[in-house]
């Protein structure tokens, strides 16, 4: 969603509030792509002090499917997003302006990109199911949680890889 703000940024300390709502319906980073599933409208509060800043703030929360990082199962993540940005208006080169680019071009507001930026930053690094998930069997990929498989969960210790192949070589067939 794309708000023009050339009425706001015309007027010396004016002062704006704009219900708004995201139309971001998945989340696509490095990581992969995750659904929203939720998104909740709010109050976006913009202000032009003097002609020389631009303050935006406003708070919301967006709820991702991610799958979690031990079973894969689908998990609702809330991330709740508190917007606090500054931008300079007076010199169109700085660093500041720079990096607002993604959104705030010209006269428009892009709350998206907006709102895209902050669940980059405000993600978390590690989704579980629960604190005691144990995962998926690493020879036959099966969710641990629900059921357990019949294979061989022994772990051979990496050190005596050199005389398990001494064994190997001298078995008898």
């Amino acid at each position: 969603m794309k708000i023009e703000i050339t009425d706001l940024l015309s007027i010396e300390n004016r002062t704006e509030e704009r219900q708004v709502c995201t139309d971001l319906t998945s989340f696509v980073s490095k990581l992969g792509s995750f659904p929203v599933t939720k998104k909740e409208p709010f109050l976006l509060s913009l202000e032009n002090q003097e002609n020389k800043r631009l303050l935006i703030k406003g708070k919301t929360a967006v709820e991702l499917s991610v799958p979690c990082d031990r079973c894969l199962k689908e998990v609702p993540v809330k991330i709740r997003i508190t917007i606090d940005r500054e931008l300079s208006l007076e010199e169109p080169e700085s660093e500041e302006r720079e990096k607002a680019d993604g959104f705030f071009t010209g006269s428009e507001l892009d709350v998206d990109s907006l709102i895209y930026h902050e669940i980059l930053l405000n993600r978390p690094m590690k989704v579980l199911c629960s604190e005691n998930c144990k995962g998926i069997c690493r020879k036959c990929g099966t969710n641990l949680n629900d059921k357990t498989c019949s294979c061989d969960q022994r772990e051979p210790d990496p050190r005596m890889a050199a005389i398990q192949d001494v064994f190997q070589q001298y078995k008898e067939v």
